[in-house]
């Protein structure tokens, strides 16, 4: 999209969604007391101006944790200095360059994001696990001409080398912001010990050490930040298509950190709050409720490098007290069925929140009995910076629900045509707001695809009650449609999670001549006698015909994305075939 297009299709958008819903806010009655109905998105003129805020007020409190080593406030706000005088003296980069980060959970990652803001950049964050080939597309959809990438994915970088605008590639090593000796000690284990490296080369390539080193001696050259200009293009999962950019703003930003920062602050007392941080930083979801939303509270991020490891996971766990945990159901369930989960001391605990995909029942209830702490459930998407609903902390008990919209944000259940449906009907969850992007980068027909009349369309089936919580029944292309009618997998996974003898199911829709589809399920299971036929006498209970599964599949694992959300695609894709 032509910058001009942007820029005016950003002013529509902001047009439309200051007139607001015309539906009575009723979820406003569910407020917690303390949590404002409005929040306001140009309290900052960046995100820079609330991580130079927090590293003022709490200097001296550490920031980021990762494998037993940790920066303060100060330390974070001089080393992402050293960096971002770095990209502008010696690289040559100015406000609006394009700055890719490739890596897990590091402390280099803080550095490397809050350099880029600081000079003026847009960040473009990248799955370390992506193929070349879905590399190679980001790069260069983007423009990206530098990027930071842990040596670990080298090779894959370097596969792509000469087909994107890349120019600039700064290489880290795990250790690299660790103490010596202890640097020098990880980067061998990992590279001579574990062979986690594969062989790579990038002519011209700089190390992220010697580029902190020069920026000291540089001078960080002031940039002028305004609401309107792109923090981020975040990249959707591109599981309907090419994977699109998010342009998120810093008033996008600004406005979902201030929303969700109004929603937890009555919970927080003051003290050193401190976060566990298991979903990766390249995730929306993670970046903005446990970066960034936290930063403000002065809080420390433990960070979680492997989260798949999850005895190590909770050696960390029963290493550090920590007063809040995100992540996705996934995750939650796994932990929960290591032996070694109930011994954490979950006493200073507040706040436990999953997104990124549904919460199943069976997992609350089973967290809630573990750690004595309710598993609330929240809402968002990359188009929104994320979040749009989240259940109020003040809640104990599972009701299945993604929440209420949080402060200064308006929702409406639409159907086909734009037309508002009223409370217990079903359609298309569309929401306005202050975090609402921009548009997609360079996608102009895309961006006008998702937006009717400033509300963005989510492409999620979803209803509200009279009490104003929002219920999620389906991914609209998850939506499986038996002889007519509708069926939400969502719905039969929590029915069949709750079997004792089940560790994890995915449900997926399978062509059939007659009806259309049939539902299927894919099992792994606890129990080695579990059968199929023990499985749809369960869901007989629970369910109404058409809803019962008619084939059950057992599998050793179920296939998942990078943060954990099951990959209902690769499933159906591998029931291609008609049924009988």
């Amino acid at each position: 999209m032509h910058p001009a297009a942007a820029l005016l299709l950003w002013w529509i958008i902001q047009e439309f969604q200051a007139e607001g819903s015309s539906v009575e806010k009723i979820w406003l009655q569910q407020y917690p007391e303390g949590v404002p109905d409005e929040i306001d998105p140009d309290k900052y003129n960046s995100l820079v101006d609330i991580f130079t805020q927090s590293c003022e007020l709490y200097s001296e409190r550490p920031a980021l944790s990762n494998l037993g080593t940790t920066l303060s406030y100060a330390e974070l706000d001089r080393l992402s200095r050293d960096f971002a005088a770095y990209l502008q003296s010696q690289l040559g980069l100015k406000k609006g360059d394009r700055l890719a980060i490739m890596m897990p959970n590091l402390l280099q990652y803080g550095v490397a994001l809050f350099g880029a803001l600081r000079a003026g950049l847009i960040v473009v964050n990248v799955n370390p696990l992506y193929t070349p080939r879905e590399l190679e597309h980001q790069l260069t959809d983007a423009a990206v001409e530098t990027i930071v990438v842990l040596e670990n994915f080298a090779s894959t970088l370097q596969a792509t080398m000469g087909k994107t605008p890349v120019k600039n590639v700064i290489v880290t090593k795990i250790g690299d912001l660790y103490p010596h000796p202890k640097a020098c000690l990880v980067n061998f284990v990992v590279r001579k010990v574990k062979k986690m490296i594969p062989a790579w080369q990038i002519d011209d390539a700089l190390h992220f050490r010697k580029i902190l080193k020069a920026g000291r001696r540089a001078t960080l050259m002031p940039v002028e930040i305004m609401g309107k200009d792109i923090a981020f293009l975040q990249y959707t999962g591109g599981t309907t298509g090419v994977a699109k950019g998010a342009m998120l703003t810093h008033r996008n930003m600004v406005a979902n950190v201030e929303q969700v920062f109004a929603w937890v602050d009555p919970v927080v007392n003051g003290k050193q709050e401190v976060i566990i941080t298991a979903l990766p930083l390249y995730h929306i979801f993670s970046l903005t409720a446990n970066l960034l939303t936290f930063f403000k509270f002065g809080a420390e991020n433990i960070l979680i490098t492997n989260p798949r490891d999850i005895p190590g996971f909770i050696k960390i766990l029963n290493n550090n007290r920590f007063t809040a945990i995100t992540g996705v159901n996934t995750l939650f369930n796994a932990l929960l069925n290591n032996s070694q989960f109930k011994t954490i001391d979950f006493s200073e605990l507040k706040l436990a929140l999953g997104g990124g995909m549904s919460v199943q029942r069976a997992v609350a209830e089973r967290w809630l009995g573990v750690t004595g702490k309710p598993l609330l459930e929240g809402y968002g998407l990359t188009e929104t910076s994320p979040v749009v609903c989240v259940n109020p902390l003040n809640q104990r008990e599972y009701s299945g629900s993604i929440g209420v919209p949080v402060p200064s944000t308006d929702i409406a259940i639409m159907d086909e045509e734009g037309n508002e449906l009223g409370v217990g009907a079903e359609g298309e969850l569309c929401v306005k707001g202050p975090q609402v992007m921009s548009g997609y980068w360079r996608m102009e027909s895309e961006s006008e695809k998702v937006f009717f009349n400033g509300w963005l369309r989510t492409g999620d089936i979803a209803t509200i009650n009279e009490q104003g919580f929002v219920y999620l029944l389906e991914r609209k292309k998850d939506m499986i449609l038996v002889s007519g009618f509708n069926v939400y997998p969502n719905e039969i996974e929590d029915v069949i999670a709750a079997h004792p003898g089940v560790i994890e199911v995915a449900v997926v829709g399978v062509p059939h001549n007659i009806s259309g589809e049939i539902v299927k399920a894919f099992v792994v299971r606890s129990d080695p006698e579990l059968t199929p036929a023990k499985i749809l006498a369960h869901c007989r209970e629970e369910l109404t015909a058409y809803k019962v599964p008619k084939q059950v599949e057992f599998c050793d694992e179920l296939p998942k994305s990078n943060v954990g959300k099951i990959l209902r695609r690769s499933l159906r894709e591998s029931t291609s075939q008609k049924a009988d």
